[in-house]
């Protein structure tokens, strides 16, 4: 399964959530988890992600947040630097990941 980037909308207000890029992160995952899980698929099953930063100084508090959420060996990771993500989100995430059958 292939899911396309998810950037820190609330599904529930439509609005991006307050915060740093830690709250950021947390909601971009938080959407994937969801996508996956709507699919039959989970966390665990991702083989790959592509972490998009809007500034690569903030590295470090996205990891953070980011191995909180894969139990054991997280998945294959890309971090790039990407100018202008969409509505000017500090961190978008896309992710490959197997489904069961």
């Amino acid at each position: 399964m292939f899911v396309s980037g998810q950037i820190p909308i609330d599904p529930q207000t439509g609005q991006f959530v307050a915060g740093g890029i830690a709250e950021q992160t947390e909601r971009v995952l938080n959407n994937l988890k969801a996508v996956l899980e709507a699919s039959g698929s989970s966390l665990d099953q991702v083989v790959k992600t592509t972490v998009f930063l809007a500034d690569m100084k903030e590295f470090t508090g996205m990891n953070e947040v980011y191995t909180t959420f894969f139990s054991g060996a997280p998945p294959a990771r890309a971090t790039v630097a990407a100018a202008g993500l969409p509505r000017d989100a500090r961190v978008e995430i896309e992710a490959v990941a197997l489904i069961s059958e």
